[in-house]
Formats: C-alpha cells, structure tokens, sequence
C-alpha cells in the first residue's frame, strides 16, 4: 500500500512539474528536457512544440519542423520538415547557422527556455523558445516564435557584450563571401535551386515602383538585395522562404551591401542591423530579424504561406483597425485653416461623407508650425510644443472631441516624436500621446518625420511604441509615415498598425489614380494590403493643371478613385469642406463598403489581371476557403469583356453577385488557366464581387 501511496505521489509531482513547465517556461540545464504548450498533440491545429532532448533542439507545430544539433547552444540545422505533404531536406551543415567575423563558433554559457505567450489585443497565442550562448565576450541571443499551424518559424535577434574586431560592411569586388554577420544558414542538397529575390523601396515621396523582382539560378557565389527571398528546389516543386524583418535594403543600419548569399543549395542571410561599436555590456541589443518557412507546389502555395504568418504579426480587430481615415493635409492648405471652427465644419462634412476617422495634421500643435522644418529641433526646449495651440483652440479640444463623439467619428492627430540626440526623449514623447488617450481617448496617432540613422534611435522609437501600446492595453494605432526618410519600410514595426503609403497631390500634379492602384497592386502579392493607407484624393481640384491629360484625376468618377483604396485602408486625402456637392453621392457607396470591409479584409488579397497602367484590365482578389471577393478595373480600354487571370483553380465554377461598382450577377466557370471573363459597360469603370465557388 505504501508502495502504491509513493507511485501515485510521483505521478502527481511528474505530473505538477510539467504543467508548470508547459505555462510558464523552464530554464534548460542538461540533457533530456522537453517543453511544449498551446497543446501537445501533435495532430491538433494548435500543437506547439520546443523541445531539446538528447542534444537535438526540436521547434515544430502541426504544419512545420525544424531540428538542430544544440552543439551548446550554437545550433546548426539538422532538417526543415515540410510537415503538410512530408518533404524532408536535410542539412548539410557542419557549422553553425550563424557566424561573426573574428568570433570563435564554439559557444559557452548556453541558456534554453521556454514560454507560452497568451493571446492579447495585438498578438495571438504562441511560444516562444529563447536561446543563449556565448562566443567568446559576444553573448547571442535568439528568440524563436512559434504560431500554430502556421508553416513558418520566426527569430528576434539580440546581442551584447563585445565583438573581437570590426564586421566589414562592404562585399569585396567579386561579390564573393565577405565578413558580415550570418543570421539565418541553410545547406540544402541539391544544384537546381531557383531564387526569387523581392526587394522593396519606401520613401515614396521620390520612388513611385516599389517592388522589384529578381528570378535567377543558384550557382556559384551571388549577393541578392531584397527583404523577401523564395528558393524553390525546381527537382521537386517543394521550397523554403526566407523573410527579413528589417527596413528596406537601402534603409538598413550596418548594411554589408546585400541581404542573401547563395551558392546552390546554401543559402546565407546578411545584415544583422547591428555594429560592433552599438554592443554593451549589459542591454541586449536588438538587431532584425528573419522568418523561415516552407511551400509546396504553384506561386499561390507560397504567397498563402507568407501571408499566413504576415498576417499573424498583428492581431486585426475590426473596432480598432478598419478605417475610412480623412486627413486634413492632402489639399495643401498645410497649417493655415487648422482651428476649432474649421475642424468643426471637417466633422459635418466628413459625416455627410460617411467617413469612420478625423485625423488633424500639423498645425494643431502649439509648437511652431510642422511644415517647417527647424521648428522639430530641439522640441523639449519647449515644454509646451504637444498642447493644443491656445490660439486655434482655445477650449482645448473638448468640443471637437464631443462632437466627433456626437457624429460617430474617432479624432485622430499626428505627431512627430522628437529627433534629438537619437530618441533620447522618447519617454517624453511617448507620455504626450498616452496624455491625449487618457484625457480624450485618441488612440490613433500618424507618426511622421522618424529619422532612424542610428541602432539607439531604432531602439528608443521601438520603446516609445511600445510604452504607449502597454498604457493603452494595446488600443494604440499608429500610422506609420513610409514617405521620407530612413524609417521601418514594409517588413519592421508591423505589429503597432498601417503603414501611411504615399503623398500624392494634384497641386503639383503628381497624383494619378492608375498610379496609385499600381503601387497598392504590385505591394499586395507580398504586403497584407489591409495593412497600407492608400489616397483618394478630390479630383476636382486643379484641374487646369491637367489640361489634355487623359490621366488627370477629373477623368476617373470619384467611386472609381474611392474604389482603388478599398481592398486598403481608404485614406481620405483632402478637405470635406473643400469638395462639391457632387462628391456626397459617394456617401451611400462609403456606408456600404462600411457594413463588408471586415470581411472583404479577413481573406488573403492578391493581385490578378494584369499590372495597372491606365489601359489595362487589373484588379484584386480576397480568398476566403470557398467563397471572396474580386475587385475588378477596366482601365481606359475599348474592351467590353476580359479575361482575367485570377486565383481561381482551372474549372472552378463560380457565382458573382456584385456589391459595388458597374458588374451584373453571373455564373461562370474559371478556364484552364483560372481565368474569368468579366464585363464592365465603359472606360474607367469598376465592380466589387462577392463569388461563391458553387458545388
């Protein structure tokens, strides 16, 4: 009997230490050590896994693994397992996955723990697996995060302590290997590897083609640029991505001159973000970081398993993150009107719009005016720069902020965080907009004139960011300004909010719809396009500036420019006040796009037809299982009926019932290239359809 009592008092303690070790995380100190959490069945959705036992480290859920040989704590990839169909490569590798130039690979001090992340108002449940090691005074330390069923694995960087020698940022003139830190290794077998290399270009102010594409061969040393990398093995159809979440290649911080080294079947990821001369001896520095995951089969496949994990980053809650944003900046009236009494007479006129957000630019600060530029230095000289002018509201902002509240529209403002001495004030910055939260509720903010020149201002803006999303229990949105400077780009900061795409005027002619509707085409096939603000703008002013131009904004309806942003965040990008009466017929269009852009925003949206270019039958689909969404353009054309390439599976037999827009209700079955032939009656015109795959 005493024998039983002892057995079923260990069971109960074995029983005890698991539990507590799969909720809340275990230091690793030897061999044989197992935690997992969300669930440890392997065939459930929701199995997480992190294991090390018998010296191999163990990072899996139900659609992906990936084993290592822990070689104390310095892993080295043993296999990427493509858990959806099977596909085993196994590594070639006999050094680590990641290197330093004058750093030894053998590790000391090596630390593994693991912890369940709760699902919160940003971010989804999933677990985290930290890694430490030493190489010599250079302490590495790897964070891995885990996403149920998501069939890929992402890693945050971080690094202190002290580099033995300088990492060269610069290829030597051959483009073979050079001495820049190695984040992310894959030595794959095989010589027929086929690259797609993305590369993306922000400061839109100046750039207007913001993707570029490499396709090439893997042979003998190359350099690829880009953020977004697939490698697809041409034997077997099966193939691994690679995403670096760091700003663009000509915005990073110790850039080494390329983003991907390839030689057949290995596969090197440069450019940690990080200089020996930012390290310190006790904060962790936080460099970028990489997202590794696996495909099979069509160009489809692999954009659904990018955008799977894309589109975990930030949890998208209808309440706070669906928009129809108007901005008081766009018709370049600048600081002029901003007062109580022009904000006021925005509001009734944006309701009469039916616009959900106000957001007020510059000028409503008591901080010299912000479309000059010196008035930014030095900002907290002036203890009074981020209270409302007194002299534009006297009162405060209470009685815009009431009457939005009467008219059902959410205030918004933007803010330039101070530039000083690398963010060395962002706690002061950061406690100006927790102000305006507390004391009217703003949560919203556009963030413009970041200068990220330095790993410190990168690190104070992230904490800036993140203080306020903890005061506001994760209701903070931020529009993130990708227009100038050296910011985050599309791939870093994706968990705060949108990203504020472009400036586009008619003032100096530099808006043009078809424009516009490309940049958001060619940036959704890799970019969630729910997460860009995207301008329509009044079309009906400066027209004389585009005299004889077929493209000139007046020659498009204003549904029609509304219609480009909607598969987008709408940005009204102009002053209701300003509008003629005609611009309110689109005011039953807004509300009905109100009641479905949850929905239409829940699917993947891709491309499909053919690049916009002002003559072109183009558009977007948003997938959803069996049912979507296509949002159709004829462009200016003479064609009546297109065929247009879309997601669809050759044969699919559809439904298309429209919701917005010129189209008529038909039924129709894709081609064998998963085309579907649409109709719109005349030039510059559009639909929104809802399609049903029918049985």
């Amino acid at each position: 009997m005493k024998k039983l009592l002892h057995v079923m008092f260990y069971l109960i303690l074995l029983h005890t230490v698991i539990f507590i070790q799969t909720c809340f995380g275990q230091n690793y100190s030897g061999d044989n050590y197992i935690n997992s959490s969300i669930s440890d069945r392997p065939s459930d959705q929701n199995y997480c896994s992190a294991r090390l036992q018998d010296n191999v480290l163990i990072l899996e859920n139900s659609k992906m693994s990936r084993t290592y040989k822990w070689n104390n704590g310095n892993i080295i990839t043993l296999s990427v397992i493509n858990k959806q169909n099977g596909k085993v490569w196994k590594s070639n590798a006999s050094s680590p996955d990641i290197s330093f130039p004058g750093q030894q690979d053998e590790a000391g001090n090596p630390a593994f723990s693991v912890k369940s992340i709760p699902s919160g108002p940003v971010i989804q449940a999933h677990i985290e697996a930290e890694i430490i090691c030493s190489l010599g005074e250079l302490e590495v330390k790897r964070v891995f995060k885990i996403y149920p069923a998501c069939p890929a694995i992402a890693c945050d960087f971080y690094l202190r302590g002290k580099a033995n020698c300088h990492w060269t940022d610069k290829p030597d003139n051959k483009g073979l290997p050079y001495p820049s830190p190695v984040m992310e290794k894959l030595e794959l077998s095989g010589k027929h590897w086929k690259i797609a290399a993305i590369e993306f270009f922000d400061v839109t102010d100046r750039t207007n083609t913001l993707v570029r594409t490499v396709t090439a061969l893997s042979y003998r040393g190359n350099i690829f640029k880009g953020n977004l990398f697939f490698m697809n093995d041409i034997t077997s159809d099966d193939g691994i991505f690679i995403l670096k979440e760091s700003p663009t290649s000509n915005a990073q911080l110790a850039y080494p001159g390329g983003d991907l080294y390839s030689e057949f079947g290995t596969f090197k990821l440069t450019g940690i973000g990080v200089n020996p001369s930012d390290l310190d001896l006790i904060e962790w520095k936080r460099g970028y970081g990489f997202v590794t995951g696996v495909f099979n089969g069509s160009e489809l496949n692999r954009l659904i398993a990018l955008r799977d994990y894309q589109q975990r980053i930030r949890l998208h809650l209808p309440d706070r993150d669906e928009m129809i944003l108007m901005n008081t900046w766009g018709d370049r009236s600048q600081t002029s009107k901003i007062n109580e009494k022009f904000i006021l007479a925005e509001l009734e006129a944006g309701a009469r719009l039916g616009i959900t957000h106000l957001q007020i630019d510059a000028g409503w600060q008591t901080g010299i005016s912000g479309d000059q530029a010196e008035s930014l230095i030095n900002i907290w000289d002036h203890p009074d720069y981020w209270k409302p002018d007194p002299v534009r509201f006297p009162n405060g902002l209470g009685p815009v902020m009431k009457r939005a509240k009467e008219l059902g529209i959410e205030m918004c403002l933007w803010f330039n965080p101070s530039n000083d001495y690398s963010k060395l004030n962002w706690e002061k910055d950061a406690d100006v907009l927790i102000g305006f939260y507390n004391e009217y509720g703003i949560r919203t903010f556009k963030i413009d004139g970041v200068m990220l020149t330095d790993k410190t201002s990168e690190i104070n803006f992230r904490k800036m960011l993140d203080k306020i999303v903890a005061a506001t229990g994760g209701k903070a949105v931020f529009n993130l300004d990708a227009t100038a400077g050296q910011r985050g780009g599309y791939n870093l900061f994706n968990e705060y909010g949108n990203l504020f795409l472009e400036n586009r005027y008619t003032d100096w002619q530099n808006y043009y719809p078809y424009q516009t509707l490309r940049n958001l085409w060619m940036l959704s096939r890799y970019i969630p396009s729910q997460n860009l603000q995207i301008e329509f703008l009044n079309i009906w002013r400066n027209k004389d500036k585009y005299k004889d131009d077929p493209f000139g904004p007046v020659n498009y309806p204003f549904d029609y420019v509304f219609a480009i942003t909607m598969m987008a965040q709408p940005l009204a990008w102009f002053e209701a006040t300003g509008l003629p009466n005609e611009a309110f017929q689109l005011s039953p269009i807004l509300n009905k796009y109100k009641s479905i852009q949850s929905d239409l925003h829940s699917g993947i949206i891709l491309p499909i037809g053919e690049e916009p270019d002002g003559v072109s039958w183009t558009g977007f689909q948003s997938i959803k299982n069996n049912e979507g969404y296509f949002l159709i353009f004829r462009e200016k054309n003479e064609t009546e009926s297109y065929p247009v390439k879309t997601w669809l599976s050759p044969g699919s037999k559809i439904k298309c019932e429209p919701v917005l827009g010129s189209g008529m209700l038909f039924n129709i079955t894709a081609d064998s290239e998963g085309k579907v032939v649409f109709k719109l009656p005349q030039a510059n015109s559009y639909c929104l359809y809802k399609y049903q795959i029918l049985k």
